[in-house]
């Protein structure tokens, strides 16, 4: 009896993870709800496990610098200075770090090197856009060409990447939710030996056949889901 509640447990939090929402999921929840009024979220087991990794990050840069491309455009467009509308763009575009952009705040207000603090404030990951608008600024302020057309382009561009992005992680959700089901396919078979009376849990932890065959059939199944997300991760890199 214990050997099968232990098993159906097991089974539910595989289970649970398989049916938890993937990156396209997720995005495509974003685009529907973005026109509907801000509500605070429920708390949810999804979001008190969440980490936030590199490539949510460096996702979450892209679209902030599609943003902040479109404000500054929109600042330039309606009159303003280079330096004030910099400033009010970056004030109304969430980041994911406010911090990285105070320096370049800082020299639009003082008439500092603006493209170089944008170069300097630009993440390793996610960061193309503002390298891109810091050339904008660059040329902008030394030829003399219209920034507002310039940086109307890079977000043009920087759409179009998001897009493309977009389109590939939808294609890869597909063998992304495969990997999951396959996953998990070990602990549906210790549901069925638990049923069947065959105590698979004793012999997997009460003997040393039983431990090398756990550890080994574990370690082949983390290396096929990391195996399987890399391949993503790269295909939509």
């Amino acid at each position: 009896m214990i050997n099968a509640l232990l098993a159906a447990l097991s089974t539910a939090c595989a289970l649970w993870l398989w049916t938890a929402p993937t990156t396209a999921t997720t995005r495509l929840t974003r685009l529907l709800t973005a026109n509907q009024p801000a509500h605070r979220p429920r708390p949810s087991l999804s979001r008190l496990f969440a980490r936030p990794s590199p490539t949510r990050r460096a996702e979450a840069w892209r679209k902030a610098c599609i943003e902040l491309c479109q404000a500054l455009s929109a600042e330039l467009s309606a009159g303003r200075t280079p330096a004030e509308s910099t400033t009010r763009a970056i004030a109304a575009v969430d980041v994911p770090d406010p911090d990285l952009l105070r320096p370049v705040i800082a020299a639009a207000r003082d008439g500092g090197d603006v493209s170089a603090a944008l170069r300097a404030a630009a993440p390793p990951q996610g960061g193309e856009g503002l390298h891109q608008l810091a050339a904008c600024w660059e040329v902008g302020t030394t030829v003399g060409a219209g920034m507002a057309a310039l940086i109307d382009r890079v977000a043009q561009t920087l759409r179009a990447a998001q897009a493309h992005r977009e389109d590939v992680a939808a294609q890869l959700a597909g063998p992304r939710t495969t990997a999951r089901m396959l996953a998990i396919l070990p602990a549906l078979g210790l549901l069925m030996a638990a049923a069947l009376n065959m105590h698979p849990l004793s012999f997997l932890f009460g003997s040393i056949p039983g431990l090398m065959c756990l550890v080994a059939g574990v370690t082949l199944d983390v290396c096929g889901l990391l195996w399987t997300n890399r391949m993503a991760t790269q295909a939509q890199s």
